[in-house]
């Protein structure tokens, strides 16, 4: 029985696509999904926005999905795998709930339609087919400033009872909504936050947890932001949120996931920074913002890392 209901809570990663050479860089990959789950990682996310997902083709998504599962497996822990899918045609993604049926994950992240603009009732008829007809458990995606529609939280409440639906990622960008959802929802669905600079803010709401690109940064200290709320140590909580925060504000300061990365291969994790148009890599001024970063963190691998505030 897939128990990807209970497993959506805590840090969770919505994993890079390392490219090189234009295709996906497979060392890379393997290199960064030991690293992560090695550490205080609950779970990935795989081919959203993070992951350039729409920029994939569907044979490379395919390969995406089978080698970090390989990956994983070689490291003996297993972390639940959820696939990321975006579209705008019900009947389009219909289609490919089927052509990923047998593939080695654990559910789905589905944003709502972009561009259309669908009603709430069309919002609600459109995931509530999805969900009759998904193979693996969804998981919500509200982010209505990407895709220019947003899911309310009576539509979001509806969609909570039905029995394949376990949980939302929340970025709404408006608090007061997020509090009511957490508040109103049934027990068992999972509300975890995508808004990377409100983590504190939404665990301290009660949020799940968190699917937060910064994560690939510092993780164990985002992960120790939960693990001290947990515990009731907010002095400590708030400790490490304020080593982490810069973060989520330096990560975006380009559009994602270019700035991180950066970050990666500079540290070693991954072996280029390529993105995929029309993602760019990152200006030179933010370069050197993330160098002196790095080098304040003495985060780069193989390297003095005092040397780095002279480079660029």
């Amino acid at each position: 029985m897939n128990d990807l209901g209970s497993r959506l809570q805590g840090l969770w990663l919505p994993l890079i696509t390392p490219f090189r050479d234009g295709g996906i860089d497979q060392p890379s990959l393997f290199r960064i999904v030991r690293h992560y789950a090695a550490g205080p990682v609950d779970g990935l996310i795989l081919a959203a926005t993070s992951g350039e997902g729409l920029l994939l083709s569907p044979s490379e998504l395919e390969q995406l999905v089978h080698q970090v599962r390989t990956a994983l497996e070689q490291t003996g822990r297993y972390l639940p795998i959820c696939l990321g899918l975006a579209g705008a045609s019900t009947a389009e993604m219909l289609d490919r709930l089927d052509e990923t049926a047998a593939w080695p994950i654990d559910g789905y992240l589905i944003s709502s339609p972009y561009y259309l603009r669908p009603s709430q009732r069309g919002l609600q008829q459109h995931f509530a087919a999805l969900a009759d007809h998904a193979s693996w458990p969804v998981v919500l995606y509200n982010i209505p400033y990407r895709t220019a529609v947003g899911l309310a939280n009576e539509t979001l409440l509806a969609l909570a009872e039905h029995p394949n639906i376990v949980g939302c990622k929340d970025c709404c960008a408006d608090r007061a909504q997020s509090i009511a959802l957490l508040r109103d929802r049934p027990a068992g669905f999972r509300v975890l936050t995508g808004e990377d600079a409100q983590y504190h803010d939404a665990l301290c709401d009660g949020a799940d947890g968190a699917i937060l690109l910064s994560a690939h940064v510092e993780t164990e200290g985002f992960a120790a932001v939960r693990t001290e709320l947990k515990a009731g140590r907010h002095e400590a909580a708030n400790a490490a949120w304020e080593h982490v925060a810069g973060l989520t504000r330096l990560l975006f300061a380009e559009p994602s996931p270019a700035p991180a990365k950066y970050w990666l291969w500079r540290t070693g994790l991954i072996d280029s920074a390529e993105v995929r148009s029309p993602i760019v890599e990152v200006s030179g001024e933010l370069a050197a913002r993330l160098e002196r970063e790095i080098a304040c963190r003495g985060a780069l691998a193989g390297a003095d890392a005092k040397d780095l505030v002279n480079v660029r």
